[in-house]
C-alpha cells in the first residue's frame, strides 16, 4: 500500500512537471492534457486520475510553488519580530526565490504572462483570486499588528497601505519577467519596500493641499 501511494505521488509529481514544461513553452491554451500525457510519459487517463481538468492541474502546479511564500505571510500574523522586519524579510525571500530559482520563475512567468482566464481555464481565475485575497487579509493582519506595536502612525489607512504594497510587488515582479536584464530583481524591491515604510512612516504629517499649492491667480 505504501508503495502504491508512493508511486501515485510521483506519477503525479511528473504530470506537474510536464505541465510547468510545456505551459512555459507553449502557454496554457495551447497545450491540452494530452500533449501533458505524452510529454510525461503516461495516458491521458492517468492525467485524469489525479486531476479533473486543466484548471486542477494548473492550480495544483502553482500551489507547490506558491504556497510556501503564502505559509511565510500568514506567519506573519504570529510573529513575535518586528512586523516590519519580518514582511521585509518575507518579500525578500520570495523575490530571491522567483530571480534564482529555475522553477519557481518559470511558474511566476506562466501566471503572469501565459494564461488566459477563458472557457475551461475560468477555474483559474477563480484560485488566483482566492490566493491574492488571502494574501491580502495576510498583509493586513501584519499592518495592523505593526500599527498597534506603534511601528506605524494611527493615520495610516491600514488598506490603502495593503493594497498599495501589494500592487507595487505584483508590478515589480511583472516588469522584471518582461525584462530581466534592466535590473536586480532583489536589490530593486528592497529599495522599494524602504521607500515604501519610509512613505507609511509620515503618513499624517501636514503636506500642502492642491489648492494651496497652486499659483495665485494673475490680479485683474
Amino acid at each position: 500500500m505504501r508503495r502504491t501511494k508512493e508511486d501515485a505521488q510521483q506519477t503525479r509529481e511528473a504530470l506537474l512537471d510536464a505541465a510547468e514544461l510545456l505551459f512555459a513553452q507553449r502557454g496554457v491554451s495551447r497545450t491540452s492534457l494530452q500533449d501533458i500525457a505524452k510529454a510525461a510519459g503516461m495516458t491521458r487517463g492517468a492525467v485524469y486520475w489525479h486531476f479533473k481538468d486543466k484548471s486542477e492541474l494548473f492550480n495544483a502546479m502553482m500551489e507547490r510553488t506558491a504556497s510556501p511564500m503564502e505559509e511565510s505571510l500568514q506567519a506573519l500574523a504570529h510573529t513575535e519580530q518586528s512586523p516590519l522586519a519580518e514582511l521585509r524579510r518575507s518579500a525578500h525571500d520570495a523575490l530571491h526565490r522567483i530571480a534564482h530559482d529555475p522553477r519557481t520563475r518559470r511558474v511566476f512567468d506562466i501566471a503572469h504572462q501565459k494564461v488566459e482566464y477563458v472557457d475551461d481555464l475560468l477555474g483559474i481565475r477563480d484560485h488566483h483570486q482566492d490566493i491574492h485575497r488571502s494574501c491580502q487579509q495576510h498583509l493586513l493582519t501584519a499592518l495592523s499588528k505593526a500599527q498597534a506595536q506603534g511601528e506605524l502612525p494611527e493615520a495610516l489607512d491600514i488598506r490603502i497601505a495593503t493594497l498599495s504594497y501589494q500592487a507595487m510587488l505584483n508590478g515589480l515582479i511583472h516588469e522584471w519577467l518582461l525584462t530581466p536584464d534592466s535590473f536586480d530583481l532583489v536589490e530593486t524591491g528592497l529599495k522599494c519596500i524602504d521607500l515604501f515604510f519610509a512613505g507609511w512612516r509620515q503618513a499624517g504629517a501636514t503636506t500642502p493641499s492642491v489648492a494651496s499649492s497652486s499659483p495665485p491667480s494673475a490680479s485683474k
